[in-house]
């Protein structure tokens, strides 16, 4: 069974369960997903209050599918001492899941300097954000939502990715530097 969402151009949510063909169309997003979970006997959750100004909400993963798993004893460290506004979560299946509420000027800021403290204090270098469908962008207009979190991802799983094929930072600057981004 899949749930699927879509954002309209109008700024509404549709949404629509595959296993009955169930399909409903509201302004509000939640209401959307909760008829949806309703739908599908499935229990809603209601999503946590919005964080304060200048804070960002993001679930940091290390993804060890190919690399041995979470025994390694930084992970003991981490869980003892996690960066101040996160907390170590079973992860869902991803891996090993820091779930945060950490400050910086947009997002990016937010993971990155998490990241490089998980790094630094941990040896560990968290590389996901657990994005399941990075494709689907529903508020590619702003800095700090679902689009900039698939970025972050797709970044953190890039530098992974490329480090266990060989490539260096200079050869990701040098991919970047190519595209014309400023």
């Amino acid at each position: 069974m899949g749930l699927h969402f879509h954002r309209n151009p109008d700024g509404t949510t549709t949404g629509r369960n595959d296993a009955n063909g169930f399909t409903v169309t509201h302004a509000e997003e939640e209401e959307v997903k909760r008829q949806l979970y309703e739908d599908a006997g499935w229990e809603y959750t209601p999503p946590p209050p919005p964080v304060p100004p200048g804070f960002h909400r993001f679930a940091l993963v290390r993804d060890e599918s190919a690399s041995g798993g979470d025994a390694d004893e930084r992970y003991a460290s981490l869980r003892a001492r996690p960066p101040e506004g996160c907390v170590p979560d079973g992860g869902d299946g991803y891996g090993f899941t820091l779930r945060c509420e950490r400050p910086g000027k947009t997002l990016l800021d937010a993971i990155a300097g998490t990241v490089a403290e998980v790094r630094r204090e941990h040896g560990l270098v968290m590389n996901s954000l657990g994005v399941e469908k990075p494709e689907e962008w529903y508020d590619a207009g702003t800095k700090n939502g679902c689009a900039a979190e698939t970025v972050a991802h797709l970044m953190l799983m890039c530098a992974h990715r490329a480090r266990r094929l060989g490539y260096g930072r200079k050869d990701l600057v040098r991919l970047l530097d190519a595209t014309g981004i400023e």
